[in-house]
């Protein structure tokens, strides 16, 4: 059966893994200043990173928090998995293959 492109029901294993997913990965995005602190200093206190990198990784919990609290960044990574769907729907093609270019011939 064909499924409408433009019905925006989510089922439960996209509310729960699919769109926080998308909120994981662009928080990360957001907070990249964040999460490159916290990489330096784990890459440069080896064994002793969990003591000597505390700062770094509240700093990174706090940002990547703010993120995921935000019903608004809610809103714009569901309405941003919902395009996405809809473009599946109405091609049959997913994004990743969509955005691959096309082998050129030599």
């Amino acid at each position: 059966i064909a499924l409408d492109p433009t019905d925006q029901h989510l089922r439960h294993m996209e509310k729960d893994i699919l769109i926080p997913k998308i909120m994981r990965e662009k928080a990360k995005e957001r907070c990249s200043e964040q999460v490159q602190d916290f990489t330096k200093c784990c890459k440069n206190s080896g064994v002793l990173m969990v003591v000597k990198c505390r700062k770094e990784n509240s700093a990174l919990k706090e940002c990547l928090t703010a993120y995921y609290n935000d019903p608004a960044f809610h809103e714009e990574c569901k309405m941003e998995y919902l395009k996405e769907r809809e473009e599946v729907r109405k091609t049959g093609i997913p994004a990743k293959k969509r955005l691959q270019k096309l082998p050129t011939s030599m």
